[in-house]
């Protein structure tokens, strides 16, 4: 029965299709610079955000054992390909820390972590939603809302407040800061 299974819901499959969008582009972040990458991130994560906050509800079933296939590599290799073309711009102070109400000093976070962060929970979505199995495309989509809302959700935001103060800062001209 099609109609109620989420995992033929509009919202699902318009989520799929973003997510593999922004897999595939910070899986080839090198091969831009660093004006495009800012600019198509600040336009990208929104959307990400918006398509996950509207999955369809799912229960998720204990028993599905899922495979994860993002590796420690693929999260390595994308987050020193971003950090590696934004440079001195990964950086920024972390204000939704845990610890941050206890400490004294800023927290750093980098924005090249964040989305790798995101990267390591969408990737294994959309392996997972790829196999076809019924059972593990729905657990996938269960998986994937409950770490949204307890942690790559807020990586996104995180991500997007640094992204957009590097691509909107007044002070300083994106374009000129490009490394030859």
């Amino acid at each position: 029965m099609k109609e109620n299974n989420p995992i033929y819901d509009r919202n699902t499959l318009e989520f799929v299709t973003v997510a593999l969008e922004y897999c595939t582009f910070v899986e080839t972040a090198g091969e831009m610079d660093r004006l495009a990458f800012v600019d198509k991130t600040v336009k990208l994560l929104p959307l990400l955000y918006l398509k996950a906050s509207l999955l369809p509800e799912t229960t998720s079933n204990e028993e599905i054992d899922l495979e994860l296939t993002v590796t420690e590599d693929m999260y390595d290799s994308v987050r020193s390909r971003i950090a590696g073309l934004l440079g001195d711009k990964d950086s920024y102070l972390e204000t939704f820390h845990p610890d941050m109400q206890y400490s004294d000093t800023p927290i750093v976070a980098f924005i090249s972590e964040n989305l790798a962060d995101v990267y390591q929970d969408v990737g294994n979505f959309v392996s997972l939603f790829r196999q076809g199995i019924e059972e593990v495309m729905q657990e996938a989509i269960a998986c994937c809302s409950e770490n949204f809302r307890s942690y790559w959700g807020q990586q996104t935001l995180n991500a997007l407040k640094a992204l957009h103060a590097v691509r909107y800062d007044a002070d300083e001209n994106l374009e000129s800061i490009e490394e030859v």
